[in-house]
């Protein structure tokens, strides 16, 4: 079993990745008084009622929330935290996050508030939440307004990726994980990017070796940011990068269209190409990114795009600063610069790639 650690202090807890793990977690785990498994129909089918049958405890509860980003919201967290108090969880009590990015990010921020804080536990069943979401305390719901805008920073008491849920995947959602796989390579390290540029179709066909190098790369990348500037005040702000076209066209699509994974494909794309024609990098390695992109086999066109709308989205983003527009953009390989820009400015470079 390969394991990370990241340190925090009193926050610090450990990164497991290993095959079959869900089969042992029972016994990994720190011991609760109670625990409440938060996660969605599909994966409880696939993984969550098994899992309650391994534990074989009556103080283990399963707390089933419908799939996909609409439940993501402040309606679900007051119904979850109602659900776990008829269910009789204190302060002593634990929770389990057990899916993809949106079950993770829902039941971390119901953690950090049911009784003002009890643990939680990561146990991410999608690429993308495994390489990503998981890893870092970021918790939050969505409101009409846009995206993770009522959030907090809340650590797991440890993160558990067991990479046998990949097999039962959809592509889509495998193809939605290497978004952020991709943005690793772009913000952090360079020779990461080659490695996927090279093995893509390994990862694309789950080979095994190839998943848990990707896996583990991307979790050391994550926690070298993520000790480095908890809270995102500096450094941790290069993983935004594709996020800002990302977040706005969710949003303006009403997180009905893409997964989050998509549109931050999208998001990359079409920042990439706002960094060449900013001079942040040349076209060589313009091309070298967009090309990538296209190799996961993700459809889209920068012209069907919902124009100017997504600028008003962009205009209520969390990070932007002092009415402008922050954007982070390739800047070299393996690095980024934020970049901020008017509404006008924004507007202005977007509209060339959307004809």
């Amino acid at each position: 079993m390969e394991t990370l650690h990241i340190e925090l202090d009193k926050r610090s807890y450990a990164i497991y990745i290993d095959r079959n793990l869900l089969a042992r977690l029972p016994g990994l785990l720190d011991p609760a008084e109670s625990w409440a498994v938060i996660t969605d129909e599909e994966v409880y089918g696939l993984y969550g009622k098994s899992l309650l049958e391994n534990w074989r405890s009556d103080k283990v509860h399963a707390i089933v929330l419908p799939g996909g980003e609409e439940a993501k919201n402040l309606q679900t967290v007051g119904k979850v935290a109602g659900q776990m108090l008829d269910l009789g969880l204190t302060r002593r009590s634990g929770i389990l996050a057990l899916g993809g990015g949106v079950i993770g990010d829902v039941a971390g921020f119901c953690a950090s508030v049911y009784m003002r804080g009890i643990r939680y536990v990561q146990v991410p069943t999608t690429l993308l939440a495994q390489v990503d979401s998981s890893v870092g305390g970021k918790t939050g719901v969505n409101l009409a307004q846009g995206k993770n805008i009522v959030g907090s920073f809340y650590q797991p008491q440890g993160v558990f990726i067991d990479t046998q849920t990949l097999r039962t995947l959809p592509r889509r959602h495998l193809i939605s994980g290497l978004a952020e796989v991709i943005k690793y390579g772009v913000i952090y390290d360079y020779e990461f990017l080659t490695y996927l540029d090279s093995r893509l179709t390994d990862i694309l066909n789950l080979k095994d070796d190839v998943l848990k190098e990707v896996i583990r790369r991307c979790c050391e990348i994550k926690a070298e940011v993520v000790v480095a500037d908890e809270k995102e005040q500096g450094l941790r702000k290069i993983l935004n990068c594709g996020h800002t076209v990302g977040h706005a066209l969710e949003a303006a699509t009403d997180y009905r269209e893409y997964t989050h994974g998509e549109a931050v494909l999208v998001g990359m794309y079409a920042e990439t190409l706002m960094a060449e024609e900013l001079g942040l990098i040349d076209q060589r390695y313009c091309t070298e990114i967009l090309a990538l992109i296209g190799k996961t086999g993700m459809e889209f066109s920068l012209d069907s795009i919902l124009g100017e709308k997504l600028v008003d989205h962009m205009m209520k983003d969390k990070k932007n600063r002092d009415s402008r527009i922050s954007f982070i953009l390739p800047r070299g390989r393996g690095e980024t610069a934020e970049v901020l820009l008017t509404r006008q400015e924004a507007w202005g470079l977007l509209r060339k790639f959307m004809g």
